[in-house]
C-alpha cells in the first residue's frame, strides 16, 4: 500500500519556493484566516472532494496542521485517493511560523 512521505519545514520551503508544490492547511477556518503559509489552500470536509476532483494528482501535496499530528492521517487520505507524492509536514504550522513568513487571509 502506498503512503504519505514526511517533510520538514526547510524541505517544504524550498519545494514552495520552486513551485513544485502545492500545500493545504487543514486547520480550522479562523486559524487559517488570522495566519497561514502563503499559497496555502483551507481544505475541510465541506471542500474537499472539489479540491481532489480539480487537482493534478501528478503534483507533489504538502498536508499541515498545527502541529504535524492530523496532518499525517489527512497525508494518508489523499494518498489513498490517488495522489501520487504526499507529505505531512513535521512541526504543522507551529514549527513554521516560528522560522518562514506567514500570510494573512484577506
Amino acid at each position: 500500500m502506498t503512503t504519505f512521505k514526511h517533510i520538514n519545514i526547510d524541505e517544504t520551503q524550498v519545494l514552495l519556493a520552486q513551485s513544485k508544490a502545492v500545500i493545504v492547511d487543514i486547520r480550522d477556518a479562523a486559524s487559517f484566516n488570522l495566519s497561514h503559509i502563503e499559497g496555502a489552500t483551507l481544505i475541510s470536509n465541506e471542500n474537499v472532494q472539489d479540491f481532489i476532483r480539480e487537482a493534478d494528482l501528478d503534483e507533489k501535496l504538502i498536508v499541515y496542521c498545527y502541529h504535524g499530528n492530523s496532518s499525517q492521517g489527512a497525508a494518508q487520505f489523499f494518498t489513498e485517493q490517488g495522489f501520487d507524492e504526499v507529505y505531512s509536514m513535521d512541526g504543522g504550522f507551529e514549527a513554521w511560523r516560528q522560522q518562514y513568513p506567514t500570510s494573512e487571509a484577506g
